[in-house]
């Protein structure tokens, strides 16, 4: 079971905010700790629409409304691409049989904009997309969901999250959870638990 952004697709709005602040790291740092902050962008992981996310940050932050607006207009230059070392693990286990799964702290709204960009997304059995449940990770009730809705028992499944909470929140409730750092790493991991995936 993989997280999505962060595991094997590389999201981060920095994609987009560099070539709107001109270079000015230190001004696009602070627009996204102080405005646009992940704390703010969580809010629409649980469900909350993005108009009543963006009326909201432009009444508190006046001057900063086209930056604001940027967020969901051009959110999908955010996108950076696929993680491929970690997309070929995940074609890997595909081609040997593995069951594959996805929950994902992502907004309801935007996620439809990753599904039609990458078809590696097919691949899985069943996706759990926090927005549309009005849930997020690490709350455990999300990882209950998808195992209820599809079946699925917490001692057999593996779960991967680029948040080490995530994963801790996954070896809780008695799945096995790893912290994903790279697509090296976790293709060790997976193969030391003795999943499908070639040793690289």
């Amino acid at each position: 079971m993989f997280d999505l952004g962060g595991v094997l697709i590389d999201w981060d709005p920095r994609h987009l905010y560099r070539k709107l602040f001109g270079g000015d790291d230190a001004a696009m740092e602070r627009f996204l700790a102080d405005v646009c902050s992940n704390s703010w962008n969580l809010r629409q992981d649980a469900g909350r629409g993005w108009a009543e996310a963006i009326a909201e940050l432009s009444a508190r932050h006046p001057a900063q409304v086209p930056l604001i607006e940027a967020f969901r207009a051009r959110w999908a230059e955010m996108l950076g691409g696929p993680i491929e070392g970690s997309v070929a693990i995940q074609r890997e286990l595909k081609d040997a049989g593995t069951p594959l799964h996805a929950l994902t702290n992502w907004s309801h709204e935007t996620f439809p904009i990753a599904q039609e960009r990458y078809e590696f997304l097919s691949w899985f059995g069943a996706i759990v997309v926090s927005g549309a449940e009005r849930l997020v990770k690490p709350d455990p009730a999300i990882f209950t969901l998808l195992m209820e809705r599809h079946g699925l028992c917490a001692e057999q499944l593996v779960f991967v999250d680029d948040n080490p909470r995530n994963a801790d929140a996954a070896t809780a409730l008695g799945m096995h959870g790893i912290h994903f750092v790279s697509p090296a790493g976790l293709r060790a991991d997976l193969a030391e638990l003795g999943l499908p995936v070639s040793a690289g």
